[in-house]
């Protein structure tokens, strides 16, 4: 405070991110590689449902620069806290551990989970109870996803479970036997095992697990710092303009959403701790 006054400025005046934003027209989202959450294309272009979704509601923002900057999924939440971006933009599942460290807009999408395996499913996987029950399988999944709290609710052990930083060297681990299956969106394994046919498979039927009352159908949204309220609330408002637009369908199908990953709950309900 007494440098403050010496220096002549005053930290209730202080500049706030919404402030800044709207001051520079710049805003920077942080992404983890995920497609079909956030990825590059073939020219450089990152592309995805949490890009594409947040350069449009930042443009009804007046908002013209996004910059992007990537991170590991695992150190998204850090990262942002830090300031090294101003949204996390992958669409993050709404968790209640999530909401005690950050604040998330309403959410965006929901969706479901799923196993990327060999072709043929050589280990008959086709839940998370199906790893528990053979300690010889292992499971991988990505830094800080969801999918290792459900692998640990549903008994899958320490020893089974082979962490990875991101979805392509999980992928990558699963097609050279390194393990059994990758656990991810279901959306995720659907564009793997597109992009590689004969080395990937997505384990079907799949048996989403409930982890202490709550399904695995989970709702994704953008994750702000928690001091950056209006920025998030002034993110939302547009956003749930934008969801009740052809528009937001229009942008979210070619990465495979339809009209039945709408969501169906807020952001309050899923912060809300389990019973």
């Amino acid at each position: 405070m007494m440098l403050a006054l010496a220096l002549g400025t005053d930290p209730a005046l202080a500049e706030t991110t919404l402030e800044r934003i709207g001051r520079t027209g710049e805003v920077r989202i942080g992404y983890a590689p995920e497609v079909p959450f956030a990825f590059r294309t073939s020219d450089g272009q990152l592309s995805g449902i949490g890009p594409a979704l947040a350069r449009r509601v930042f443009a009804r923002m007046d908002v013209r620069t996004v910059r992007t900057v990537e991170s590991e999924f695992g150190a998204l939440l850090r990262e942002l806290k830090a300031g090294r971006f101003d949204v996390v933009a992958v669409g993050m599942f709404i968790l209640p551990e999530r909401c005690r460290q950050v604040i998330f807009s309403e959410p965006a999408f929901q969706a479901g989970t799923g196993f990327a395996v060999r072709p043929g499913n050589p280990r008959g996987l086709h839940s998370f109870e199906d790893v528990a029950r053979d300690g010889s399988v292992r499971l991988g999944a990505v830094a800080g996803a969801v999918e290792l709290d459900y692998a640990r609710a549903s008994g899958v052990t320490e020893e089974q479970l082979v962490i990875f930083p991101d979805a392509a060297t999980a992928a990558a681990g699963v097609k050279a036997g390194r393990v059994d299956a990758y656990a991810a969106m279901a959306l995720t394994v659907q564009s793997l095992v597109q992009r590689n046919p004969r080395q990937l498979e997505r384990a079907e039927p799949f048996r989403n697990p409930t982890v202490r009352g709550r399904t695995s159908l989970e709702h994704g949204a953008y994750a702000f710092r928690p001091e950056d309220e209006d920025l998030r609330d002034a993110f939302n408002r547009h956003l749930a303009e934008l969801l009740r637009t052809p528009e937001y369908l229009d942008l979210v199908a070619p990465f495979g959403l339809t009209r039945e990953n709408l969501p169906d709950r807020t952001t309050a309900q899923l912060c809300a701790p389990s019973p």
